[in-house]
């Protein structure tokens, strides 16, 4: 069977195996867990403290706690990834087993942070290294072989890149033959035109 929040693929197997440990808390807990899960997908953090204490009544073990944390965060980041609406996610949890109550309280949180999780998402995807700077040379080398004596160019570049998580830039240099840099040119132009005629 096929679910919306995982992409119309069928829902992994260890995603149904925590079903039945989500069921063991209360609606009302199943909610308060959503909102420590869903500060930890907005970079919040996580209260692990009120997380074990929002458990205790269920005597579950610290394994417990991880993978009920772990299913929420994967149905919420997932569902939000997808678009699906709360209304669909419910009605599919409860296809998996949830209970109504659960299934409801958990789609409640999910609604009500929507928004903020897809902008997070969209923060945190397709995060590209950036290329500050270019600097670059030309060198001619002597030919080592015995029967003439050419200069064959070669391309010195030196790159400077800016890590889109550390916001550091690391220089990056290499040096290519003069035919090898008429193909990365020319690559890199080809490129330039598709991203061009994308964004018009």
């Amino acid at each position: 069977m096929r679910f919306r929040f995982c992409g119309d693929l069928d829902c992994p197997d260890w995603v149904l195996a925590e079903i039945s440990t989500l069921s063991k808390v209360t609606s009302v807990k199943i909610k308060l867990l959503c909102i420590q899960v869903i500060k930890d997908l907005l970079d919040v953090g996580i209260d692990y403290d009120k997380v074990y204490k929002l458990t205790a009544d269920a005597k579950f073990e610290t394994g417990d706690v991880k993978a009920s944390v772990a299913v929420l965060s994967f149905i919420l980041c997932s569902a939000a990834k997808y678009n699906v609406d709360g209304e669909s996610l419910s009605n599919e949890l409860q296809q998996l087993g949830l209970p109504k109550e659960h299934a409801t309280a958990l789609t409640k949180s999910y609604s009500d942070s929507l928004e903020k999780l897809q902008a997070q998402l969209r923060k945190h995807s397709l995060r590209l290294s950036q290329l500050d700077s270019v600097e670059w040379r030309v060198d001619y080398i002597l030919s080592s072989s015995h029967l003439k004596n050419i200069d064959e160019p070669c391309v010195q570049l030196r790159l400077k890149v800016r890590d889109p998580n550390t916001d550091n830039v690391k220089p990056v240099t290499f040096t290519v033959t003069a035919d090898k840099f008429r193909i990365l040119l020319n690559e890199l132009k080809q490129a330039d035109s598709l991203m061009e005629n994308l964004s018009s």
